[in-house]
């Protein structure tokens, strides 16, 4: 069963950890150092920044990281879409990982993925679709996109999160689904 939290303070040596593995590493780009985790989650974990840093479990134990936000607030991230594909106002984006490198490859992506989805329809009634540029190169990340549901719907060049790799960017949509009435 995938469930999840907010995270804490008390979660950023684990946060330390994954971002410092090389599967990680490799897309994020984040300083792993107590330091750089504390600037970087800080703000989510004390409910100061808009998006949701939630810890995702499987079974009740700690398997990755979700970020999801609102594009309508990180307009600049939403002016760099909207360059390459139509932008609905009030459209959620995600950004994920997979902590262990053990656990990569099995599956756990995708549930945790899906399971966001399912929830942000609940969590951001306004929301019409959800949204999530990744970087062409990332094979791993955007098939679990697509075994989520998710289609492509896009590319373009985008800022990388890692200066090392080029700018192609795939972009993916999942619009709500239509209320079923009985």
């Amino acid at each position: 069963m995938i469930s999840w939290r907010r995270i804490t303070e008390a979660d950023f040596p684990l946060l330390s950890k994954w971002l410092a593995e090389p599967h990680v590493a490799e897309w994020w780009h984040h300083d792993s150092s107590p330091e750089g985790v504390a600037r970087d989650f800080g703000p989510s974990a004390a409910g100061e920044e808009p998006g949701e840093a939630l810890l995702m479990y499987l079974d009740g134990r700690a398997v990755g990281l979700m970020q999801r936000s609102c594009l309508d607030d990180y307009p600049e991230y939403a002016a760099e879409l909207a360059a390459h594909t139509g932008l609905p106002g009030a459209a959620v984006t995600i950004d994920y990982l997979i902590g262990d490198p053990h656990d990569v490859g099995v599956g756990i992506g995708s549930r945790m993925i899906r399971h966001t989805i399912e929830a942000t329809w609940t969590d951001y009634p306004d929301t019409p679709a959800i949204i999530v540029a990744v970087s062409a190169a990332n094979l791993a990340s955007w098939r679990v996109l697509e075994k989520a549901g998710m289609h492509r719907i896009a590319e373009g060049e985008m800022e990388p999160d890692n200066p090392a790799h080029d700018r192609a960017h795939y972009i993916y949509r999942l619009d709500r689904p239509p209320i079923s009435v009985p």
